[in-house]
């Protein structure tokens, strides 16, 4: 047996004693788990298949010391890592895990119990089987279910976020019915944990749209019922959905062309604030050109505002929050220079009305906002850290 290890992240030690299936456990609070966790694990691992078992752990509680303890109890391998700035949620968890990992494969699950550690020699041998690189233990397979989701409410979230997911990335989700799943095996030689940029716990959608098609070439997938947790409380919250949306954000808009058609939209929906403030003002007698001016700042705050929370969230740290905001709302009225003008042509020589003649005009200066947007508030110095 292998006395258990607590390290930092930053002190890169090998995992003791790699196997041939090492299973990567992220832990937030989960203290009352742990003994059940590994007492299940022990009962349904094979004797010829050696395990290895890796929490990667960013609590609060005694979670670590109870690991400690539990490890020497156990005829495999017990190793915790303690994460003191929990970068990336439990996704980044699960990418120190990957890394830290010395096995062939690499078993990703919860450690609440809600996914079954008995099906773990199953996806494990279903990819062995198939020849696949990644195995996903299904909820919507033939035979899987939802059953421990608490509550109609939860259901619907889930459903949702996964017909959500599968809209946005139909090629990189084919063959993948629940890419929400937290519980798979993966290839460790299939993966490069390096190119993983996870945000919250929705790591499978993470590794499938960053690693396939030209890593993670094939996918199969295990049936499982979903199960009630065994101790603790759920971390699911609304600020974990936020970062959910966020990350698809993320994945969705990593080409500059997908990113500039992101800023378009979002540009898009800050036509209504500027045209209803713009319809009130003129409506209230006020001269278009100012009513105008004025208007745009609404408009401006909304952009601004979606643009740091969903499009440039990852791209923020290297200015304070004030130097981007004066600078989002300096380049925002600074296109005024262009865009009256060209008002002022479509309302005086065009006859055109003031609210479709702003509609055109904001459409036509979307481009050099969104370049300038990027290259003066979000794309740091050469040389300057954007961490």
């Amino acid at each position: 047996m292998t006395s258990p290890l607590v390290r930092p992240t930053g002190d890169r030690l090998d995992v003791a004693a790699p196997a041939a299936v090492t299973v990567v456990v992220p832990t937030f609070n989960e203290s009352a788990n742990v003994r059940e966790l590994l007492s299940r694990i022990e009962k349904c691992a094979p004797p010829e298949l050696p395990y290895d078992v890796l929490f990667v752990d960013d609590s609060t509680d005694d979670t670590p010391d109870v690991v400690r303890r539990a490890a020497p109890d156990f005829p495999f391998p017990v190793t915790v890592i303690h994460r003191d700035e929990p970068a990336g949620g439990l996704g980044g968890a699960v990418v120190e895990g990957l890394r830290s990992a010395g096995s062939d494969w690499v078993v990703v699950m919860d450690g609440d119990l809600q996914h079954p550690p008995e099906l773990i020699h199953e996806l494990v041998a279903e990819g062995e089987r198939t020849d696949a690189d990644l195995v996903v233990a299904s909820r919507y397979a033939k035979g899987g279910s939802r059953a421990g989701l608490a509550g109609a409410y939860r259901l619907l979230v889930s459903g949702a976020s996964t017909l959500l997911a599968k809209g946005l990335f139909p090629r990189r989700l084919r063959g993948i019915s629940d890419p929400m799943s937290g519980f798979f095996a993966v290839r460790r030689k299939a993966v490069e944990a390096a190119s993983l940029q996870p945000l919250g716990y929705k790591i499978l959608l993470e590794l499938a749209v960053r690693c396939r098609p030209e890593q993670v070439e094939s996918v199969a997938e295990v049936p499982f019922v979903f199960q009630e947790r065994f101790a603790g409380e759920s971390k699911s919250s609304l600020r974990e959905g936020f970062r959910f949306l966020q990350h698809l954000c993320g994945l969705r808009t990593a080409s500059p062309l997908s990113r500039m058609l992101a800023f378009g939209l979002i540009g898009l929906t800050g036509f209504v604030p500027n045209l209803a403030a713009l319809y009130v003002l003129t409506g209230a007698g006020l001269h278009y050109l100012p009513a105008e001016v004025l208007a745009n700042q609404f408009g401006v705050v909304w952009n601004l505002l979606l643009t740091e929370l969903l499009l440039f969230h990852r791209a923020r740290a290297h200015r304070h929050w004030a130097d981007r905001c004066a600078r989002f709302a300096l380049l925002a009225n600074a296109d005024l220079l262009v865009r009256i003008p060209l008002i002022a042509l479509l309302v005086e020589r065009l006859g055109m009305a003031a609210l479709p003649a702003t509609a055109l005009a904001l459409v036509a200066t979307f481009v050099l906002r969104f370049l300038a947007t990027q290259a003066l508030i979000y794309v740091p110095r050469r040389g300057r850290d954007a961490s």
